[in-house]
């Protein structure tokens, strides 16, 4: 049987790895918590067009390459965890920044534009250094893998808590609240990576400037892609105004899917996750489309978080077996960006391409689950099958 799987070391699980696993829930849900709300209040309060919007929530994804081939060396010249903490709270002084934006009665497009680019390339640094490099250096090396995994699930997470979180504390608490919450985040994951030792490491010499180390992972082409494709897809669903409750139910799904992949795919064929996650995602599509029940709304975001939750993993297991000796933190660095850019991606296209017209933008989603199933099937799979170094 051709299925590979992560173990399990319950000595993995010591304080400081749930503390950089929990910063990194923190952190993703910093940016999270205000997809929600931030498309509406550009058009309603800045009275951004639909098209303006798109075009600033789709920045965010240019951002997060913008400052990727200088981790690196950021990482190697300076203290690791303190890059990391300086990168948290610059992003969390971007997100300070809407405050003042909110106040201001001028022209902000280009303002508004000029801030998610920031934020994508901080968040992207902060990111790539906690996930490739801080999370690594808290586990043995025999336990890398997992350490990967697991603590990839935690941001993952944030995918449904941050929007749900966002949404609740917007209608009870207003605008300021929601960036309260999104700065209160960020200083959490700061916190918790300040209580973390992590031994000092005298600067290598020679470093490279820039460089894809800890950035990008060139031979994995093919799956970053492929990833970006599905992603696109969750992307644009979050144009549609989902309530609490759909992603309530996708924080269900992606707690079954957790459960599923432990147990249920444990010895199953290597393909079967990620085409068992598209199929169950392009039904959950079907339905939004075709039915108006009230078990569609509990049936179709469980079904999505299932969906995305097992392809996220599996994917990120293809990227770490495609990595060569000491690009494991490229891998996970290359898994980072074509999640969240496509992320950032859909959401823009949803906005400024289809105006967030719910029938347009599932009829698109379903299109584009068709194709990365079939791209899947016929090239990725047999890429990495033919490629992968693990």
């Amino acid at each position: 049987m051709n299925s590979q799987n992560t173990p399990v070391h319950i000595h993995l699980w010591h304080r400081d790895f749930w503390f950089m696993a929990i910063a990194n829930l923190l952190l993703t849900m910093s940016v999270y918590v205000q997809i929600p709300v931030l498309p509406l209040w550009m058009m309603q309060t800045k009275h951004l067009t639909m098209v303006e919007t798109g075009i600033a929530m789709g920045a965010f994804a240019a951002g997060l390459f913008l400052l990727g081939g200088i981790t690196s060396f950021l990482v190697q010249r300076y203290r690791r965890n303190m890059m990391c903490v300086w990168a948290i709270l610059l992003t969390a002084g971007i997100q300070i920044g809407l405050y003042y934006i909110d106040k201001s009665d001028a022209a902000v497009f280009p303002v508004i534009l000029l801030q998610r680019v920031l934020t994508g390339a901080l968040f992207g640094v902060a990111q790539m250094i906690l996930a490739s490099t801080l999370i690594i250096d808290t586990s043995e090396s025999f336990q890398r893998t997992e350490a990967n995994h697991s603590a990839s699930w935690f941001s993952r997470f944030a995918l449904s808590l941050g929007p749900m979180a966002g949404i609740l504390v917007y209608q009870l608490y207003g605008f300021e609240a929601l960036l309260l919450t999104s700065v209160a985040c960020a200083a959490g994951a700061v916190v918790l990576i300040l209580f973390v030792h992590f031994p000092f490491r005298s600067p290598a010499e020679n470093i490279q400037f820039f460089s894809f180390d800890r950035f990008f992972l060139p031979q994995s082409w093919p799956l970053f892609i492929n990833l970006m494709v599905i992603t696109v897809l969750a992307g644009m669903l979050m144009t549609t105004g989902l309530s609490e409750h759909f992603y309530g139910m996708m924080m269900a799904g992606f707690l079954l899917a957790l459960l599923a992949q432990r147990f249920a795919f444990r010895d199953a064929e290597l393909k079967s996750e990620v085409v068992s996650g598209l199929v169950l995602t392009g039904a959950a599509l079907l339905m939004l489309l075709t039915r108006h029940q009230a078990i569609v709304t509990l049936a179709a975001p469980l079904f999505i978080g299932f969906g995305l939750g097992i392809i996220g993993s599996r994917f990120l297991l293809f990227f770490i077996k495609l990595s060569r000796h000491c690009q494991r933190g490229t891998s996970q660095s290359t898994f980072t960006l074509a999640w969240e850019s496509g992320i950032a991606l859909g959401i823009g296209i949803g906005y400024a391409c289809l105006g967030g017209e719910t029938k347009q933008v599932y009829t698109i989603a379903l299109m584009l689950a068709v194709v990365a199933l079939m791209m899947y099937n016929f090239v990725s799979h047999h890429w990495f099958l033919t490629h992968k170094n693990r």
